[in-house]
């Protein structure tokens, strides 16, 4: 069982235990071991967003969807890729509205690191995929999973700001009731989309505002 060593242990702990997980732990080990296909991110990387960043250190939430999933891309955060990867076109049009938004200036490189180890929870909604085939791994039990993390930082006292780009992101907007968190909305930005209100969304200006003297300092070293 993978360890985080933070608050998420304990509370993700009755999860393992129940039918869809251990439905989910088969049939990872089966595309991991005996599939045949490439699984990213890689097995020691699979729960690193949890792992960055723990339950109580959360001030932020960005939601993704499935991994990169072409090969050295995914890391286990979504929109993260290592040092040496080339930036993928909608972490490109983040920086960018980064930019506009807060004189942000881009790094040469796409490790959103820095913003994990801040409280920046960089959550995707399933945590694996075959390699080359987008979507792969959905509706396999990841989904509740990570329903269930949105749930309980839906719990939280502390408020938090949960950014929904796209569609699906969006659709998590359910689980989040707790009126004293922020959600912040508009569509993904990938390039088919974030010209039509991601760039100019001032989200992240938006997201500091709300946070005060907690504010997040999105500055990536190079």
């Amino acid at each position: 069982m993978f360890k985080f060593d933070n608050g998420w242990d304990a509370l993700l702990a009755p999860e393992y235990d129940k039918p869809y997980y251990q439905a989910l732990r088969g049939f990872l080990k089966g595309e991991y071991l005996h599939s045949g296909h490439r699984i990213f991110p890689p097995m020691e990387d699979l729960f690193s967003a949890f792992r960055m960043t723990g339950y109580e250190n959360v001030k932020a939430v960005i939601l993704g969807q499935d991994p990169y999933h072409e090969v050295g891309q995914a890391h286990g955060m979504c929109f993260s890729v290592r040092k040496g990867v080339q930036i993928p076109p909608s972490l490109q049009n983040i920086y960018k509205e980064l930019s506009r938004d807060l004189g942000f200036v881009p790094p040469p490189h796409g490790d959103l690191t820095e913003w994990a180890q801040q409280g920046v929870l960089l959550l995707n909604s399933v945590l694996t995929v075959r390699e080359g085939m987008a979507g792969s791994h959905r509706g396999k039990g990841w989904e509740k999973f990570t329903d269930r993390a949105i749930s309980l930082l839906n719990e939280k006292e502390e408020p938090i700001v949960f950014f929904l780009w796209g569609n699906y992101a969006r659709a998590k907007k359910e689980l989040i009731t707790n009126p004293r968190h922020l959600v912040l909305e508009t569509v993904h930005p990938s390039p088919l989309s974030a010209s039509r209100g991601f760039l100019g969304c001032g989200h992240f200006s938006k997201c500091n505002a709300f946070l005060g003297d907690r504010a997040i300092d999105w500055t990536i070293s190079p």
